[in-house]
């Protein structure tokens, strides 16, 4: 596919973005909102306010307010992009979208009910090599993109082993929602336990095979 970088490294590189967006209209990852939205009914409600990270040329936010959400802000590090999602949509006024690094957001606490993104994380950790011990850059980065206590953040991936909600049929796509602030189940306070134990632990060498292409993602998204 034409899009795909020479490098997964590029998926961080805003550069690449910007070119992209300049000549492709539209490309869901992970699906659309028919694959997602009977999950997004059962957690968020038409009237909360939600904010939108890395929100690229998705149909998701436009899906969504015709779905009857009142409230979307999207945001994205591409200035091609904006512009672009901005006046194709300008006459839905529910819908405001701004260029804004997902890392640095100019937000006031509290302004947003729930936050949802489909992808931004996995571009942004593309090159960690193990999910479940980030480098500390990307630990840092993680918790500059949650949000306060008592909001809800949805996320969707297919990188991440742990399951909490699944959609599709012939390749599963994962939604995790994450409500911070909330006390842990006893299963997830056992994990915890778990992993922090194992980052205590001496470390195991492994070896790592060289970088792969972007082809399998061609034959998973067609």
């Amino acid at each position: 596919m034409e899009y795909f970088p020479d490098s997964n490294a590029n998926y961080k590189d805003v550069n690449y973005w910007n070119e992209r967006y300049r000549t492709e209209e539209s490309f869901e990852w992970f699906g659309d909102f028919t694959k997602l939205k009977h999950l997004l009914k059962q957690h968020v409600g038409t009237e909360e306010n939600i904010l939108m990270l890395g929100c690229g040329n998705s149909a998701l936010s436009y899906d969504m307010y015709q779905a009857g959400y009142t409230s979307i802000t999207n945001v994205d590090y591409s200035s091609v992009c904006v512009e672009s999602m901005a006046e194709r949509h300008k006459d839905c006024t529910q819908l405001s979208w701004l260029c804004m690094d997902a890392r640095r957001l100019a937000f006031p606490d509290g302004v947003f009910d729930v936050v949802l993104e489909k992808g931004t994380l996995d571009a942004m950790l593309v090159e960690e090599s193990d999910p479940w011990k980030v480098s500390e850059n990307a630990a840092r980065l993680l918790h500059q993109v949650l949000l306060e206590p008592n909001g809800l953040f949805m996320f969707l991936s297919f990188n991440w082993s742990i399951m909490h909600y699944h959609y599709g049929s012939s390749f599963h796509y994962f939604l995790y929602v994450l409500t911070k602030g909330e006390e842990l189940s006893p299963e997830d306070a056992a994990l915890e336990r778990r992993l922090l134990m194992e980052a205590e632990a001496p470390p195991t060498e492994v070896k790592f095979q060289e970088a792969d292409s972007e082809d399998f993602l061609a034959s998973l998204l067609c």
